[in-house]
Parts: structure tokens; sequence; C-alpha cells
């Protein structure tokens, strides 16, 4: 009898521990285990950081917005700039943009 209790308690002290293990790896490991939380911690700073970029984004381009609707020296600076115009008398030279690549070299002789 006596062999009967202990052998029922070390299958009990085996299951618990089985129990245990199977626990813990669900909490490392599992769908919502401490790997995955600290990935989606992770993600979530970045989001943020990306948020308050874009909302800075947003703010200079509001501010430049308000500047062209409200503004004349914007609003001629844009013209200038983007659309090459000229007030009348006036002469825009453009130089083509000088791409390294493409200077020939003197060649020897």
């Amino acid at each position: 009898m006596d062999w009967l209790y202990y052998s029922k308690r070390k299958v009990a002290t085996c299951g618990v521990i089985a129990l245990a293990c199977l626990m813990a790896w669900h909490v490392m490991f599992g769908a919502n285990g401490v790997l995955v939380y600290a990935e989606k911690r992770k993600e979530q700073r970045d989001l943020r950081s990306q948020i308050e970029s874009l909302r800075q984004q947003n703010d200079l381009l509001n501010q430049r917005i308000k500047s062209l609707k409200n503004d004349p020296q914007a609003i001629e600076k844009e013209a200038r700039e983007r659309l090459r115009y000229a007030r009348p008398g006036e002469v825009i030279y453009t130089l083509p943009a000088v791409n390294p690549a493409v200077v020939p070299t003197a060649q020897k002789k």
C-alpha cells in the first residue's frame, strides 16, 4: 500500500512540474508572451516617434500654406523659384547642372 502512495505522489509531482514548465514556456514564447510584448513596445515607440515627426512636418506645411495665402513676398518667391517667373525687364539665366561623371578628361598623347 505504501508503494502505491509514493508512486501516485511521484506521478503527481511530475505532472505538476510538466505543467509548470508548459506554463513558463507559454509565458515566454506564447502568443502574448514576454518576447512578443517587448517587440510590441519597440514598435509602439517607433510609431510614436514617426507620428511626432509627421506632426512637425504637417505644422511646417500648414505654415507654408498660410504664408502662400497671405504673404505677397512668399508668393513672389515661390513664383520666381519654381515657375521661373520674372518681373518685366528682368532676364533670367539658368545654367545646366554639372554632372562630374560626364565631364570629359584630358587624353594623353
